[in-house]
């Protein structure tokens, strides 16, 4: 007998097709097949949905929507689910741990403000207690120590971070004069960079973040004003282009209750301004909104990210929480009259309408964008919790960083960096472990 074709999709028998069918029979045979293939057709669409649906739901990564206006990108993004979690692992202890309670001298860190990984694995920690430059191998292990207290070439009064500079070479900002000094690979001292103009000392610069170019971020802040001009700078410190005013701190003036004396305050839950180098451009946002703006190396606006957010409003035990927080931290050891002296203060103070939608920012090493979310009074979340974006701004979800972190510093592509504090308040840098494959 003849071999009868098939269409593969629904088993229909190719010969049938046009035919007219003359006998009972045959037309049962039709009325069967067709219900047959109805149903089959009906369960492949049903489990295509089913599907689709499930891809949708393993992705797990919200919905953005892209648009764009006059040239600038605009991305809008939903937050992710309360409770979830990106697929990302960070290690449960870290890979490398310095810092101790006694023993050699470069191991006793005091006031260590910023750390950073070289390309060649070596870790270098800012120490701004003793105002050096220290290198560790990649265990861990002091290599040696540059720098020190001091105003000579190469020395800090007041070491305050480290960026990377092109090749293997290192910036470090400092104070007072907030000036900018360049090391080698070894930690030699090669010259530095004058970003402020000692004529005028009402106005003062601060490094704000470096490019893998060359390019210096900085931010020019403007005494008693609610605004700041970030401006990109060449790596000689001459200006390329202004970035614009942006919204700073919120000062005001108010007088403090039983002195009569006037102070100046910022208000409590005050916004605060943010930046970062993110790819080739410049990262710029304040606290109070849930969006960042992103520039380009010409000074234009190129990209808009934001992030779905509902503001809250600070209730008055809100504020005594925040109060009572702020004494335990800044006045432990003050005699109980003290420290009602120092609440007195603080209640002086403004107020803020809303709390901040966000607390900071990071760029990781593959053009993620990092931002901590706030963490309300009464409501502190025993981890730092990040929600984290892709190099074009679409929101991928939440994160959290070692709940032993109270800053990080730098996050590469399987490394977390950042300051931790042990017991009896001994001070350490350390590097978790991150893996990002279960994304």
């Amino acid at each position: 007998m003849e071999e009868i074709g098939k269409y593969p999709a629904f088993g229909i028998d190719s010969r049938l097709i046009g035919l007219h069918f003359l006998s009972v029979e045959n037309n049962l045979y039709f009325f069967r097949l067709f219900w047959r293939v109805f149903y089959k057709f009906i369960a492949i669409i049903i489990l295509s949905a089913l599907a689709c649906h499930h891809d949708d739901q393993a992705a797990g990564a919200p919905r953005s929507e892209l648009r764009d206006s006059a040239g600038i990108q605009i991305v809008e993004n939903p937050a992710p689910p309360a409770g979830s979690r990106l697929g990302w692992r960070v290690g449960p202890e870290p890979s490398v741990s310095i810092g101790r309670r006694d023993g050699e001298e470069p191991y006793l860190l005091y006031r260590a403000s910023d750390a950073t990984i070289l390309p060649d694995g070596r870790i270098l920690v800012a120490n701004g207690g003793s105002g050096e430059l220290r290198f560790f191998d990649s265990t861990g292990s002091h290599l040696a120590s540059r720098g020190g207290r001091g105003e000579g070439p190469g020395e800090f009064l007041e070491l305050r971070s480290l960026e990377p500079w092109p090749g293997d070479s290192i910036v470090a900002w400092f104070g007072p004069r907030q000036n900018i000094s360049v090391y080698d690979g070894g930690g030699n001292y090669a010259r530095t960079i004058e970003i402020n103009d000692a004529s005028d000392p009402w106005l003062w610069r601060r490094l704000a973040a470096t490019s893998v170019h060359g390019s210096i971020l900085t931010v020019l802040l403007l005494e008693y004003s609610d605004t700041l001009v970030m401006e990109l700078r060449d790596g000689e410190g001459g200006l390329r282009t202004s970035l614009g005013a942006h919204p700073s701190w919120e000062p005001s003036v108010v007088v403090n209750e039983g002195t009569e004396r006037e102070m100046q305050h910022v208000p409590i839950f005050t916004r605060e301004p943010v930046w970062g180098v993110w790819g080739d451009l410049a990262a710029i946002g304040v606290s109070s909104r849930y969006e960042i703006k992103a520039y380009g190396t010409d000074g234009s606006l190129a990209r808009i990210v934001r992030r779905e957010h509902r503001p809250r409003v600070p209730t008055p035990e809100d504020v005594e929480a925040y109060i009572e927080s702020r004494i335990l931290r800044y006045y432990p050891d003050a005699t109980p009259s003290e420290q009602e002296y120092h609440r007195r203060d603080y209640r002086s103070a403004p107020v803020a309408e809303h709390f901040p939608a966000f607390n900071s920012i990071m760029i990781d090493a593959l053009d993620h964008l990092w931002i901590r979310e706030y963490d309300l009074p009464r409501e502190e979340r025993p981890a730092q919790l990040w929600t984290v974006f892709d190099p074009d701004g679409h929101v991928l979800g939440f994160v959290e960083t070692p709940a032993e972190l109270r800053m990080v510093y730098e996050i590469g592509e399987d490394y977390i960096l950042g300051h931790s504090m042990g017991e009896l308040g001994v001070e350490m840098i350390q590097v978790w472990p991150l893996d990002r494959r279960g994304a």
